[in-house]
């Protein structure tokens, strides 16, 4: 029987070394008892024993790369049976070189939950440590000190250390542990496997925390069990912050209860007096009833539907009133309902590339909306783009038909299945018709695509560069294969 005594403070190295040796010297898990300095005799995993194997002196020993990561990790639990564990997988994996995949494995799936807790150990450490300055003023070369006190479960200080390195690199820091230490003084890392004692510190940050935890916590979005699982009563105690949590949770209700009753139910006051300006400079019509300017006049005033109460503004088409060409899409965007014209936010710029590439000149084209308010849903600060429904649609028909009525174009391009619905009445799957030329009253022939929001929604990157070029291939297509059926 060997006996191998690890100091056992998370460092890999120092049990690699060992298992190496024993290994290559063809020694069987069973053979080796392996103790953690200043503890307990490690009890044997228990497993039956592995069958014998030939030993032939000295031999080389060979693991995957999936196993370093496992053991780096598993040696920093604080179950000594670890050695015991590991040792036993590296002389397994020398005649099953795929067994970390099997993970119905006893071994393995013992090791795989020690690596999921030292893991979550750690980053409990990264999330829950609280740094304290000491002292009170700078050092010599120039940099604020502080210490912070954790109480891990497992040996995770060397594990974690660079990390806060990397992250408090302009300061000098002591993090004390149970477990051993980890110092930074801007030049060197220093580590310790040294147990510390909790030192008794107050810092002024401390109500800063407090503040802070304060103004971010949601009473409405409380869930208890979520919280204490996430965040652990036993980190409370070296949180400044902590001691807030259960007169937070006793006044939540409350608290929603009042959120509530101010909750926004009216859109900002600006949409207002925008709004009146509107009316106000449109109570007398100075246009001759029956003309464009007329037409654009009445739009600006236009209550047919719900959507003008939140919209900032009608946002009425824009080209010349005798385009052959006339483009139809949903609805202004959010930048489209600030500025007043229909294509000028992010999906704007997708469609002017496409005109651009297929060498045609926007200034030459009617450009339009099914729907002409800006239909949305407020999160914060943000307006975020909803569909309009079919009777919005409908009620925003009339002023399309009179954009027709006014600019007569030949062709019409719907973009999305909105436009399609609105010029149509067709409620089908855009891909049926997607390229189709479908005829309509007066002659005209009416050409169809996808909108250019929809090519900014694609999460695939590669999908978008392939949709994208299909549209432009739309744009294109429209046009020249609309003067070969009238040529023809």
């Amino acid at each position: 029987m060997r006996r191998v005594v690890l100091k056992g403070r998370g460092g890999f190295d120092e049990w690699r070394d060992a298992a190496r040796a024993l290994a290559c010297a063809g020694i069987a898990p069973e053979d080796i008892e392996w103790r953690e300095e200043g503890g307990d005799k490690q009890l044997f995993w228990e497993r039956d024993a592995l069958p014998p194997q030939p030993v032939s002196g000295s031999r080389s020993m060979t693991v995957p790369p999936a196993f370093i990561d496992l053991a780096s990790a598993v040696i920093c639990h604080s179950d000594p049976v670890r050695f015991f564990l590991l040792y036993r997988l590296l002389w397994r994996l020398q005649s099953d070189k795929s067994l970390l995949s099997v993970a119905s494995d006893e071994d393995v799936s013992v090791a795989r939950l020690m690596e999921k807790s030292v893991r979550r150990d750690a980053h409990k450490m990264t999330a829950f440590l609280r740094f304290k300055e000491v002292g009170s003023g700078i050092s010599v070369n120039g940099r604020r000190k502080f210490l912070a006190w954790f109480e891990p479960d497992h040996h995770i200080v060397m594990r974690k250390a660079p990390f806060f390195q990397r992250r408090f690199n302009d300061m000098d820091w002591v993090i004390l542990t149970p477990k051993g230490s980890a110092s930074w003084d801007g030049v060197s890392l220093s580590l310790s496997v040294e147990p510390c004692t909790k030192p008794d510190l107050t810092d002024p940050a401390d109500e800063l925390w407090k503040t802070y935890f304060a103004n971010i916590f949601n009473p409405a979005r409380l869930k208890i069990k979520a919280m204490q699982a996430e965040m652990p009563k036993k980190y409370w105690k070296n949180m400044p912050e902590a001691e807030l949590i259960p007169n937070l949770i006793a006044n939540a209700e409350e608290r929603v209860l009042a959120m509530a009753k101010h909750e926004a139910t009216m859109p900002p006051a600006f949409h207002y007096r925008l709004q009146e300006a509107t009316r106000n400079s449109t109570t007398a019509p100075s246009a001759i009833e029956g003309t464009w300017e007329a037409l654009r006049e009445q739009a600006a005033v236009c209550s047919r539907c719900s959507l003008h109460a939140k919209a900032t503004q009608t946002v009425f088409g824009e080209g010349p009133q005798d385009a052959e060409i006339m483009f139809v899409g949903e609805q202004p965007g959010d930048q489209e309902d600030l500025a007043g014209r229909p294509f000028v936010g992010p999906a704007g710029r997708v469609f002017d590339e496409a005109l651009s590439a297929a060498g045609m000149d926007r200034t030459k084209l009617y450009v339009t909306n099914a729907v002409k308010h800006f239909k949305y849903e407020p999160r914060g600060k943000r307006r975020i783009h909803q569909k309009p429904n079919r009777g919005e649609v409908e009620h925003c028909r009339w002023w399309l038909d009179r954009e027709l009525e006014q600019v007569k174009p030949k062709l019409v391009v719907a973009m999305g299945a909105t436009a399609l619905f609105a010029l149509t009445g067709l409620q089908q799957r855009l891909e049926e018709v997607r390229g189709e030329f479908i005829p309509l009253e007066g002659g005209r022939q009416l050409f169809v695509t996808v909108h250019p929001s929809y090519l900014l929604r694609l999460p695939d990157e590669g999908l978008r560069r392939q949709e994208l070029e299909r549209f432009r291939r739309d744009i294109a297509a429209s046009v020249q294969n609309w003067r070969l059926r009238v040529e023809s």
